[in-house]
């Protein structure tokens, strides 16, 4: 090796082990202030009540407030380009469904949308059961019951969703689809709103994570009817499955994921991958998310992401099929 090489190696190696020394100087000094977390959907829906039980932890362990920022609206886009926008430093964070990062652009036209371009993944939070409900006005009390109702008295049976192109959206399109139901969507601003109604007989049916409307159910406010996980429930060990219900292969869990934005330091990715792992995986956090239907699922950085690419080309086929346009 000459001494130009030898020298301009030499640059190299030190300039790598600068960086490595000034990451983990950043990884231990974060966080030096309090942590803003957007949650792009209403306080008091699924996804915001998971990520919540794990904040809280995650702001016990960092000795940090965690400010929860919901920001609903637009299915989640407007929550999702506030955070495309933050100060990529690890002091805004967002926990965001995979409705919002994968199909509510495809839904809402955005073409060449990837929510990668703008935000890094840390990692996947949970994942969470849901329910096919209705109101115990309806004189249905079976899928099957459901359907003939639907059919029988067209265009007169409204679904509740929150919002336009979202999970509650989609999951009940697809299902029109599957069953041959005829119900008329009605969309509302969140998923508290719309589960409301729903428990006020305002609307009669609606798809919702099993973690908001458990309690209704235990209540006997809400029937409900089919769970839309491949086997039951522990929380409803006597409601059958979608499948079971005859829908062969119908299937819907939504989960919710970590993202920071794009530019944000590795060595922090990596220490707040590592904090939220930590969250997941103690017990009693853990134990609350599965009295809520929602499962930790702890991961990396490219789990995650492969997670997105996998969920936007499986949800792409289910929009298609099933028309699903913003209205």
């Amino acid at each position: 090796m000459n001494r130009s090489v030898a020298h301009a190696l030499s640059h190299v190696l030190c300039a790598l082990a600068a960086s490595h020394v000034a990451g983990t100087a950043i990884a231990q000094e974060w966080p030096a202030a309090p942590i803003t977390v957007v949650s792009p959907v209403q306080a008091g829906s699924a996804g915001d009540t998971s990520l919540r039980l794990v904040l809280a932890k995650l702001s016990e362990n960092l000795k940090q407030p965690v400010i929860v920022e919901n920001l609903p609206g637009a299915a989640g886009m407007i929550g999702y380009d506030r955070l495309a926008r933050a100060k990529p430093d690890g002091y805004t964070i967002g926990g965001i469904s995979d409705s919002t990062l994968t199909y509510v652009p495809l839904v809402q036209g955005r073409k060449g949308f990837n929510a990668l371009d703008a935000l890094e993944p840390v990692t996947l939070l949970s994942t969470s059961t849901w329910v096919l409900v209705s109101h115990p006005s309806l004189p249905v009390r079976t899928v099957k019951e459901l359907v003939a109702f639907s059919k029988a008295n067209p265009g007169r049976l409204d679904y509740a969703a929150a919002g336009i192109g979202g999970s509650h959206h989609v999951v009940m399109e697809a299902f029109k689809s599957a069953s041959g139901s005829n119900l008329v969507h009605v969309p509302y601003r969140g998923a508290a709103a719309a589960l409301a109604d729903v428990d006020a007989g305002q609307v009669p049916v609606m798809f919702s994570a099993l973690s908001v409307a458990f309690g209704r159910i235990q209540a006997k406010r809400l029937v409900a009817l089919a769970v839309a996980t491949p086997a039951r429930t522990p929380l409803l060990p006597e409601v059958p499955t979608l499948q079971e219900a005859g829908l062969p292969g119908f299937t819907f869990s939504t989960w919710t994921g970590v993202l920071v934005p794009k530019g944000t330091p590795p060595a922090i990715i990596e220490r707040l991958n590592a904090e939220l792992a930590r969250a997941l995986k103690d017990p009693g956090v853990a134990g609350k998310l599965s009295a809520l239907g929602a499962t930790p699922q702890p991961g990396t950085p490219r789990a995650l992401t492969e997670l997105i690419e996998s969920t936007t080309n499986r949800m792409r086929k289910v929009i298609l099929e099933a028309k699903i346009r913003a209205e």
